[in-house]
């Protein structure tokens, strides 16, 4: 049955990879996506952090099926080389990093980190690019349940794994209409190809919208007469890519980074010293700035994202339209300086992004249906993950590709319907 995607992010990209690898022939599988730069927006400029139990109770179960389905593809793929999926070791400095109070954000409810809890201090906990002013941090996650991929490069690999199958990807390209046979189901999506302005049709029996902080306007486009509402919204966030002085060690003082270091069955397997998480996600507070920055390395890369900074900035008809603001940038800087030192780093990369984001907290992912049954038939809905959509896009891909064939799916995500 031909499957129409709009929306060539994370999620869009591992539904399709997911779909061609099951009963869907690839070549009947097509991707649509606005942009001239593809993973233009939080698919290629977000974090790339990965959690296992950090989630609410109604999208615990799909947050754990993502993180074991990363750990595999990287088993599968060689996911350190190709797109740094590395075990992370989760941190809380949780005292200020300036103006001289003694405040813990985790009670803030500012961080993503306040879903997880606290292990303990340990002197293995410290970076080694964090400035020597600054104390040891407490623990949240050795490793086991967190991790660290390079979304860009993840994105990559996903989209060139569908392509070599035979799916489509329409680029740049938008979806101006739809047309529907008479039980109301889809049967062609209409495009244009924004590059030469041709038109064209697409055979669709099963729609499926992905389109990030795009999805409501996408939906509010296809279908004008609709009284379904999807409540995606969009939350803008600045971010700083930078190279530490003292980061990542000579090689010779790091071997590469185990998958993990015991599986989730509680099996051990080896880990040294040497192996132990190379990678570090830091949780903290700027009270100067007012607000939580995250900090996240990424091997064997070598960078170091500093993000937080999220701000009413109105979304864009298109990412490649972002306006980078100076003064949100300098807060990042100024951030950087007090955790890493002056002079101590180099920036490589100023960004803006939007996440799609719910009022809920988690995102959609089931039939474009409320639970009156009132909606469209034949659509789906995969968006508003927030600051989990890169954590969170396997997972969604797999269980997406399960419901549209019309097969149970792996895990209970009725949560998270409309």
């Amino acid at each position: 049955m031909p499957t129409v995607i709009i929306g060539a992010g994370i999620i869009g990209t591992s539904t399709a990879y997911y779909l061609s690898q099951s009963q869907t022939p690839p070549s009947s599988i097509h991707l649509i996506e606005s942009s001239p730069q593809l993973f233009a927006s939080a698919s290629g400029y977000a974090a790339g952090f990965l959690a296992r139990d950090w989630f609410t109770p109604a999208s615990a179960s799909l947050g754990r099926l993502s993180f074991d389905l990363h750990k595999q593809l990287a088993k599968e793929h060689n996911g350190y080389q190709r797109w740094g999926y590395s075990r992370s070791m989760a941190t809380s400095l949780a005292e200020t990093i300036g103006g001289g109070q003694d405040q813990d954000w985790l009670g803030e409810g500012a961080s993503r980190a306040k879903a997880a809890k606290r292990i303990a201090e340990n002197d293995d906990s410290r970076p080694v690019w964090l400035a020597p002013r600054h104390g040891k941090p407490d623990i949240i996650d050795r490793g086991d349940g967190t991790a660290q991929v390079d979304p860009f490069e993840l994105c990559c690999f996903l989209l060139s794994e569908c392509k070599s199958r035979g799916v489509r990807l329409h680029q740049p390209a938008k979806a101006t209409s739809l047309t529907r046979d008479l039980s109301g189901a889809p049967s062609y999506v209409h495009v244009k190809d924004t590059d030469t302005s041709e038109e064209y049709g697409i055979p669709c029996t099963r729609l499926i919208l992905a389109a990030g902080a795009w999805t409501s306007q996408v939906f509010k486009d296809l279908f004008p007469t609709s009284t379904l509402q999807i409540p995606v919204s969009s939350l803008a966030g600045h971010s700083l890519l930078l190279r530490s002085l003292h980061w990542p060690l000579p090689s010779s003082d790091i071997l590469p980074p185990t998958v993990d270091s015991k599986d989730h069955g509680g099996n051990q397997s080896a880990d040294s010293p040497k192996s132990r998480p190379p990678c570090h996600a830091l949780f903290t507070s700027d009270p100067v700035a007012s607000y939580s920055p995250e900090l996240f390395t990424r091997l064997p890369s070598g960078h170091i994202y500093i993000a937080g900074l999220n701000g009413p900035y109105p979304l864009p008809s298109l990412p490649t339209e972002r306006v980078i603001d100076p003064k949100a940038i300098e807060i990042l800087k100024g951030t950087a300086e007090r955790l890493l030192g002056k002079a101590e780093f180099e920036i490589e990369r100023e960004a803006l992004c939007w996440r799609p984001v719910t009022g809920r907290g988690v995102p959609i992912v089931g039939p474009a249906k409320n639970k009156k049954g009132v909606g469209e038939q034949g659509v789906w809905i995969a968006a508003g993950h927030g600051p989990w959509g890169i954590s969170m896009s396997l997972g969604t891909g797999w269980v997406v590709a399960e419901m549209v064939e019309g097969r149970e799916t792996t895990v209970d995500v009725t949560g998270l319907q409309l």
